[in-house]
């Protein structure tokens, strides 16, 4: 039996002549009939006509290479990358038993393959799988995520490793082991995640609330509707096409928001210390340590906030690519005066710049390296540019120069109003679109001075956990036996602004436990706002009362909080009935 061998040709003529030297080092040293051929692109296979029982090898990163030209071959079929070739040639030839995924007649067992999909789902299989969680603060949602896999899993029958990319990096991070023996991946996030590690296996993505809803039925859809990682063509300069379903607008600002926090958590409260040491007259007291930190903190943390925000979004969309013509019009934006709302701007001109250079832009093969590294970032930068510079920076300036005004001087009903809106927001739907929306949009007018909406936000946020579990001490017999066990834990992340906890109640009970949480939160929101209460950090919930210079107002503060929870907690115990009377009813 002849192993046939085709290589991919434009795969770069390094990696063609190297897989064809070490494909027949391999059969000289086992002793196996070879033929070889490196087929150019636009030139057609050879293959002999009286191969029924040989071995075909198609070489390549691109999984559809030669679909067309194969259909009629009749022996076994195998598709390796180039990675994958070069990590262990033998193997590759002579596999060892129960190991080998070729099937004959002609059919093959790929990743993405019919039949191999049929096996994952055989009765008596236990798949390896591995996942990645992620959220834009990478706090709670990623972190339940990963215990929703992790179970949903285990109550499977399957064997799991989750990635957790929280808000300090990847926790308990995958190996090239694990991701090599994998059989599925399952990337559970609500921002962007590199996968480029995952090229060539079946890899799902979805949000990170399916996973913690319904963590077993995310496991069987992944199974069926799991598609092949294809290799990140810009990176080796190869093809540089990207998926059109690279998650949409809102995942996009997502990850652009979650960049963009370090920056302003960081500048905020390194500002609101220099305001606290040396007071209104700070930034007047140059070479002192208080106008260090102002410095450090407003020029540096803040400076960068925007060029974040877009360079991350554009990173989103397009990749590495994106992330210069990102950044540069982003600061385009800084200084401008568009800010955060022109920095969104640039962010998605940016990324959607690059993907149509990629698109329309087809280089030589030996100057394809000059891609990823000069002419993407040199004409999306330019389209970026120009766009910033003549058509969106100004107007969008004026709208925002606007917006910051009516903000700052906002007074009576119509303070009152806006803070009621953003509170139910942020309760209507606990981590989920309309909570970000509101969230993102509060945070990024830290950096345009206006110190209200993050306020009403963060107190509308704190108030369903604290309410949650005040509820369920008060009136126990509304609550399960879990939702009473937890209700401390709740309560402890309601007070550092980490509302998650409410998801497990909301999920149980949401047309009574749902309307409770807004109307408490827009009520919480609402006085935070007209008692103009301020915070000049995004995060941290009632800990940022000891931080002095933070909190602008702290009986607005801390009368909104409470008034809050009171409230939720009243209508919590109106509208939700006795366990016992709703079984009963039952």
């Amino acid at each position: 039996m002849t192993l046939i061998a085709l290589i991919d040709g434009a795969g770069g003529d390094v990696h063609s002549l190297l897989a064809r030297e070490v494909l027949q080092k391999a059969a000289s040293e086992r002793g196996a009939l070879l033929s070889l051929e490196i087929v150019e692109p636009g030139s057609l296979p050879r293959i002999p006509k009286d191969a029924g029982s040989d071995t075909l090898l198609l070489v390549s990163n691109n999984h559809d290479w030669q679909s067309d030209h194969i259909k009629s071959f009749k022996g076994q079929l195998q598709r390796v990358t180039f990675e994958e070739l070069f990590k262990n040639p033998s193997a590759i030839i002579f596999p060892k038993d129960g190991e080998n995924i070729l099937a004959k007649n002609g059919t093959e067992k790929t990743a993405g393959s019919d039949e191999f999909r049929q096996d994952l789902n055989g009765a008596n299989r236990s798949l390896k799988i591995v996942g990645v969680t992620s959220c834009p603060t990478g706090i709670a949602h990623t972190f339940m995520a990963a215990e929703g896999l992790t179970e949903a899993a285990k109550a499977l029958g399957h064997e799991i490793r989750v990635e957790t990319q929280g808000s300090v990096g990847a926790g308990t991070p995958l190996t090239s082991a694990e991701i090599a023996a994998a059989d599925l991946v399952i990337i559970a996030a609500d921002r962007e995640v590199d996968r480029t590690r995952f090229a060539g296996k079946r890899v799902y993505s979805c949000p990170t609330k399916p996973a913690i809803n319904d963590g077993q039925a995310l496991i069987k859809k992944a199974i069926e509707s799991a598609e092949v990682q294809k290799q990140k063509a810009v990176q080796d300069g190869e093809s540089a096409e990207m998926s059109e379903t690279a998650g949409g607008v809102y995942k996009h600002l997502m990850t652009g928001v979650s960049f963009m926090l370090p920056f302003v958590v960081a500048g905020g409260l390194l500002i609101a210390l220099s305001f606290a040491i040396g007071g209104v007259g700070v930034t007047s007291q140059e070479g002192t340590f208080a106008n260090a930190l102002f410095v450090i903190g407003s020029k540096g943390g803040f400076a960068l906030m925007v060029p974040a925000l877009a360079g991350f979004i554009a990173y989103s969309i397009a990749d590495r690519p994106g992330i210069a013509p990102g950044m540069i019009g982003g600061l385009l934006s800084q200084n401008i005066g568009a800010g955060f709302i022109g920095g969104i701007f640039a962010g998605f001109i940016a990324g959607y710049s690059v993907r149509l250079a990629i698109k329309w832009i087809k280089l030589p093969k030996s100057l394809q390296g000059l891609m990823p590294v000069l002419v993407l970032p040199l004409i999306a930068t330019l389209i970026t540019g120009l766009l910033m510079m003549f058509a969106i920076g100004t107007p969008v300036a004026a709208l925002l120069n606007f917006l910051t005004e009516w903000l700052k001087g906002l007074q009576g009903t119509n303070a009152y109003l806006l803070g009621a809106i953003i509170g139910g927001m942020m309760a209507v739907d606990m981590g989920g679109p309309v909570n970000k929306a509101a969230y993102a949009t509060s945070v990024a007018l830290i950096s345009s001075g206006v110190y209200g909406p993050i306020a009403a936000t963060m107190i509308a946020g704190m108030t369903p956990p604290m309410a949650l579990a005040l509820a369920a001490w008060l009136f126990p017999n509304r609550f399960t036996t879990d939702e009473r066990s937890s209700k401390v834990s709740t309560f402890i992340l309601g007070l550092a602004f980490i509302s998650e906890g409410s998801i497990p109640f909301a999920a149980r009970d949401p047309f009574r436990v749902i309307p409770a949480l807004v109307v408490g939160s827009a009520v919480a929101g609402s006085i935070a706002m007209g008692l103009g209460t301020g915070l000049r950090a995004p995060h941290g919930g009632v800990f940022l009362a000891f931080i002095p210079g933070v909190v602008i107002n702290y009986i607005g503060y801390f009368a909104a909080l409470i008034i809050g929870t009171i409230v939720t907690t009243i209508v919590l115990g109106v509208l939700k009935q006795p366990l016992v009377t709703a079984e009963k009813k039952a």
